[in-house]
Parts: C-alpha cells; structure tokens; sequence
C-alpha cells in the first residue's frame, strides 16, 4: 500500500533507450476521463526512470529499488533469514528478499496479490488480531526482519493522513518488538512532517540503532522517508 493512486496497467514496456528505458520522454495518448492530477502522476509515472527500470528489469514497481538500496547497506536480505512484508502489494519487496536468497517469507496486504514463489502470500487486513499469529505460523519462526510498506488510503485532509499512516506505523512496530529474533531488523515506510516522536521513542528503547534514510530511488519531492531500526535487543 502506498500513498500514490494505485498503479494501472496502462503503460507498455519501453522499448527504446538503454535497457532501463531510457529514451525520449514518453506522452500519453489521451486524457480522457482523468483529472488533471491522475494525468499529472500517470505522466510522472511513464517517465520517471526507476519506473522504467523497474518495468524493463520485471520489477512490480520501483520501490524494489527503496529496499535494494537499503539493503545494500544493512545486508540483511540473505540465504537463511526469516522475513516478513507487511503491505506488500504489489510484490516489490519480496521480489528483491528472494531474488537476494530468501526462501523463508510471509507478506500480507488487503489487496491480491499475484504469485510469488516461494514466498507465502495472505489477503488480510494487518490490524485483524488473527493476522500475526498466521503471518507467524506460516512463517514457522521468529524472523530476522519485519519490513513494512503500509500506509492507509487518504482522505486528502494532511494532518488526518499523517496521524493514520503513524498509527499503522506504531502497529508494525509493536508487532516486530512483539516477534523479532534479539538482533532484529525492522524497517517502515514513514512521512516527514513531525508526530514521529513516539514511534520513534518506542524503537530506540528497542533497538540499538535507530535512523531515518531516504533511498535515491525515493522522488526528491516526496515526504518518503524510511525509519530503520537495528540490534533488536530483545523481549
């Protein structure tokens, strides 16, 4: 889940430019029946050049870009871990944990998603008390990581849409103290914009590091931010 409108298979893999599609900036064909703003993300979405990598590269989206380059840097994305993705949709993120090694992975989100062996997928609402005992029961252990791309649908009032999507962020925090082996990872999708505060109090009593980084792949003009916690230090 994300804060953007929900992609739509409207756009054709590039086919000029370098393999990551670069080329001529592309246009759209027609604007019929879209509001200036879909038009304006459509537009932004064709000729943005992580999208296009993403799409030529057979990547869901290009937030396997976010994760990738936060992982190069954690290294925590390997052969053994216990992973969970939490709002996965559509795929990115464990695309990228299984293409670096990871065979032992659980994601849910309230949307279908396709496919993505071998990982188990569910189609839940994350805040239904029977969804962490069943992530945790497919999963068969305690996990290493508990990654979280979930943000609630806005309602387009700012100050509403930050509190939701931090209220979601505290529930996915509680949840990975609630679970994470001791040494444990817990990465989220957050917004600047203040109110972080006590999320972020509730991890560094948690966790031994605790850092807000903005991968490149992320748009210069977006608010994205991702919160990073590491060195869980156990229950």
């Amino acid at each position: 889940m994300t804060e953007e409108p929900p992609r739509k298979r409207m756009v054709k893999p590039p086919t000029g430019g370098t393999e990551e599609g670069r080329g001529k900036p592309a246009r759209l064909k027609t604007a019929k029946m879209r509001t200036p703003s879909s038009q304006a993300w459509l537009s932004r979405q064709v000729n943005d050049p992580f999208s296009a990598k993403a799409r030529a590269h057979g990547y869901r989206s290009r937030a396997a870009y976010k994760v990738s380059e936060l992982d190069d840097k954690l290294k925590v994305l390997k052969p053994g871990a216990r992973v969970i993705d939490l709002g996965l949709a559509p795929g990115g993120w464990t695309q990228v944990a299984i293409e670096r090694g990871v065979t032992n992975i659980v994601g849910v989100d309230l949307l279908p998603v396709d496919p993505l062996p071998p990982a188990h997928i569910v189609q839940m609402d994350f805040t239904d008390p029977a969804c962490g005992p069943l992530l945790m029961q497919l999963l068969g252990g305690a996990p290493d990581v508990v990654m979280s791309d979930m943000a609630p649908n806005t309602v387009g009032h700012r100050r509403t849409d930050h509190l939701r999507i931090m209220g979601l962020i505290e529930i996915a925090a509680e949840f990975a103290i609630s679970v994470l082996k001791p040494g444990g990872v817990f990465i989220a999708k957050a917004f600047q914009g203040g109110e972080t505060a006590p999320v972020m109090a509730i991890l560094k009593q948690n966790f031994t590091d605790v850092r807000n980084l903005k991968p490149k792949a992320s748009r210069a003009d977006s608010s994205e931010v991702y919160l990073v916690a590491t060195g869980f230090k156990g229950r």
